[in-house]
């Protein structure tokens, strides 16, 4: 296999990797993603019209408990303690959509890229789940990581930052 896909060993196999001998060093990452949706729905939401109540609230909520949880949910992530959680949201009245910006810190051995992407991944379906009653068709689209810092490959960063 590769040597850059460090999930598997030598013949192939998947494996956790070793981060025993990596400097514990700050680490932050920074993912985004959109949920699109008619306007019809996106109106009630923005006037917090929702049938199930605050609907950003608990999607921040589901985010920073998914980002906690990060390393039951993806099979070769390590669980990390997080230091910080912060779960954002804007709404875009002209695409009727809600972007959510999510950022995660550690002090540790391995990157937190995984878990702002799925607090991200989780604000957004959390989002779908209370509004799927009045909008089935609703997008969830472009999540994604925007930057990450820390660690042996030090700072990345998307050329583009708009979701």
């Amino acid at each position: 296999m590769s040597d850059d896909l460090t999930h598997f060993d030598a013949q192939g196999q998947a494996h956790m990797v070793d981060v025993a001998n990596k400097a514990e060093t700050h680490r932050s990452a920074t993912a985004e993603g959109r949920i699109s949706m008619l306007p019809t729905t996106f109106e009630r939401l923005q006037g917090g019209q929702a049938s199930k109540g605050d609907v950003l609230g608990v999607a921040r909520l589901a985010g920073i408990m998914a980002a906690k949880q990060t390393g039951t949910l993806i099979p070769l992530c390590h669980p990390i303690p997080l230091t910080h959680v912060a779960v954002e949201f804007e709404l875009d009245a002209n695409h009727h959509a809600v972007c959510c910006r999510a950022t995660t810190e550690t002090v540790g051995r391995t990157g937190v890229e995984m878990e702002a992407m799925t607090a991200v991944s989780v604000a957004l379906l959390t989002i779908y789940d209370m509004l799927k009653a009045v909008d089935k068709g609703m997008v969830i689209d472009t999540v994604r990581l925007l930057e990450k810092r820390g660690g042996k490959s030090g700072h990345w960063q998307a050329s583009v930052q708009s979701a």
